[in-house]
Parts: structure tokens; C-alpha cells; sequence
């Protein structure tokens, strides 16, 4: 099983200070809902924040997370809830002996797997036969700063990158598209320039309330670029 790369005591950190971040957090829980199904498995749950957005359009959903502490708090998070399941998963790892999953989601993971392809074939194998795999990674290798190097990314993608890594894991893509273009240019300036870490505070609750609103329609019109790529593939 393969860790997350990174400091898992900055990832941590930076997962329970963005949890304020609610309006950005719903706009990519919504984004990727319509293409879940009925049961997803989510790669690289964290504390389960996303997990909260999805629970109540799902019948069932599988969370999952490979780091063993924030593995033991979204298991204690989600203890004998109704609808959702816990499971410890790293990637790349063997498949279910039947895959039983409508689909596989990861937000902002796949860019900490060194091995990429591999951890994109191994979601192919957890999904059933016309399911769907679901990926929302960082955008531009410029992009690339010392917050990213810090947290264990190993790349930022392109649009033709991120679905040259899908086909080569055996995926057809249906969609990949840049979103959130203000969001990247607040990046060159904030975590490029002036070397800011994101952490929870007055400027990340301003920014969730006033820039992520006028963030969402300018992506709904115009993205020739943007923070994150977002990928649909089908199985």
C-alpha cells in the first residue's frame, strides 16, 4: 500500500484549517456529484469533509483514507453511520475481488501518487463495468510552489496531461476541463509570490465568501485555464 507523500502533520493541519472553506467545498462536491452514482468510493477522504457534502444525494457511499491517524478520525467521524462506510486504501493496491462501486472520486489527491497511472488503474479495478473514475487535480506545473512541494505533490497537471494519464490507465475520458481561473491567478500571487501557506484566518474566510461566489460564474462562462483539472472517465 503506498502512503501519501508529504508531511502528514502539514496535510492534516491545512485539512482542518480549510474546513472552512465551505463554499469552496461545496462547489467541487457539486461539480462532481452528478457523475458519482449511486455508491462511490472516495480516494483520500482526510477528516471526511466532502464525505458531509455528498451524504445526503447518496443512498450509500465507501470513504476512505490511507494515513493511519486521519484514518482513525474519519472512522470515529463516521462510527456506525447509516450510509456511509469506512475502509482504510491506499494506492496503487489490489482491487475487490468484484468491483461494487458505481464510481471512484478522489479531490486534490492523485497529484501526491507517485505512481499515478498505477493508482489510476487501481481505481478502474474497484468500479463495475460503465462506472465511472472522478478526479479533481491541481492545474500547471508553473503553479508548482513551495506549499506544494511541502505537502507532497508530486506534479501539477495539464488538461492533456491529466487525460494522458487516464487513457494510459486503461480509461476513456468523457470530460476534462480546466476550473476555477481566478482561483489560479490568487495562487500565482499568494503561494508563488508571496510564499503563503493557506491556513484558516480572516483572509480564507473573506475569500470563501466573496471571491468564491464570482469565482463559480466566471468558470460557468470562461475557463480557458484554471486552478484544478477536472476529469471524468468511464470504465
Amino acid at each position: 500500500m503506498t502512503i501519501i507523500a508529504g508531511d502528514s502533520g502539514l496535510q492534516t493541519s491545512v485539512l482542518e484549517d480549510l474546513g472552512d472553506a465551505r463554499k469552496y467545498r461545496r462547489w467541487l462536491a457539486e461539480l462532481t456529484l452528478p457523475h458519482l452514482g449511486e455508491h462511490p468510493l472516495e480516494i483520500g477522504s482526510g477528516l471526511g469533509d466532502y464525505a458531509e457534502e455528498w451524504i445526503p444525494h447518496l443512498s450509500a457511499m465507501t470513504a476512505s483514507e490511507a494515513e493511519p491517524d486521519r484514518f482513525a478520525q474519519l472512522k470515529a467521524r463516521y462510527h456506525e453511520h447509516p450510509t456511509i462506510s469506512v475502509r482504510q486504501l491506499g494506492l496503487p493496491s489490489e482491487p475487490d475481488p468484484v468491483p461494487r462501486y458505481t464510481s471512484v472520486v478522489s479531490l486534490n489527491v492523485l497529484e501526491h501518487i507517485a505512481d499515478d497511472v498505477g493508482a489510476l488503474r487501481s481505481m478502474r479495478g474497484f468500479v463495475r463495468p460503465g462506472g465511472t473514475v472522478v478526479a479533481v487535480v491541481p492545474a500547471f506545473p508553473s503553479a508548482m510552489s513551495r506549499f506544494d512541494h511541502a505537502i507532497g505533490h508530486q506534479r501539477r497537471y495539464t488538461r492533456k496531461s491529466a487525460v494522458a494519464a487516464f487513457e494510459a490507465a486503461g480509461l476513456t475520458v468523457e470530460m476534462a476541463r480546466y476550473v476555477n481561473p481566478i482561483g489560479l491567478l490568487t495562487w500565482y500571487v499568494s503561494a508563488k509570490a508571496l510564499r503563503m501557506i493557506p491556513r484558516n484566518g480572516l483572509g480564507l474566510r473573506l475569500y470563501d465568501t466573496a471571491v468564491v461566489p464570482v469565482a463559480r460564474l466566471v468558470d460557468r462562462v470562461w475557463a480557458p485555464f484554471g486552478q484544478s483539472v477536472f476529469v471524468v472517465a468511464r470504465v
